[in-house]
């Protein structure tokens, strides 16, 4: 497996532990290599590659999912450097937008000049985590049919991200 190839799957990971929606399900929005991509450019290939350093450390490091979100939520959601990427990453997955990171993160960690708020492609609205997670359809795009506004959403949530222990195998 190549590097690039590499850092999408852990950034996929990444973002299924920030989600809780699994690799089948974000595959499933065919925004991954996108979604990468947004974020390299705009904060950085350094700064994404020490991020998915420091996932892969912590996930490695874990026994089982409470000390895994523990550290999750210390060295990556608390941590100045990575924080305000990583809750980048949760609303761009759920909202198909990325954010403008906040001034004092620009200040410290450089800017992009593209840098901004913006929807990310055309899809990346209609395959919003957001309308999975509230069994709805995004409005404007992917009509759910006549009549169906008549009955309750039926939220079924199944393909939810899940820990499993890390093991080193030999050969």
């Amino acid at each position: 497996m190549d590097n690039q190839t590499y850092l999408v799957q852990q950034f996929t990971e990444l973002s299924g532990a920030l989600t809780d929606f699994n690799a089948f399900a974000l595959n499933g929005t065919g925004l991954v290599q996108c979604y990468y991509d947004t974020l390299t450019r705009l904060v950085g290939h350094a700064i994404v590659e020490e991020l998915l350093s420091t996932f892969v450390s912590l996930y490695e490091s874990a026994s089982n999912h409470e000390q895994f979100n523990e550290a999750l939520r210390k060295h990556i959601l608390g941590d100045e450097k990575f924080g305000p990427v990583a809750r980048n990453i949760i609303k761009l997955w759920y909202t198909g937008t990325w954010y403008q990171m906040a001034h004092f993160w620009r200040d410290a960690y450089g800017m992009s000049e593209e840098d901004m708020t913006f929807f990310v492609n055309s899809a990346s609205y209609a395959e919003g985590l957001l309308w999975q997670a509230i069994d709805a359809n995004p409005s404007g795009a992917k009509g759910p049919g006549y009549g169906s506004w008549s009955a309750p959403p039926n939220i079924h949530f199944d393909n939810g991200w899940q820990f499993k222990p890390f093991t080193h195998t030999s050969k």
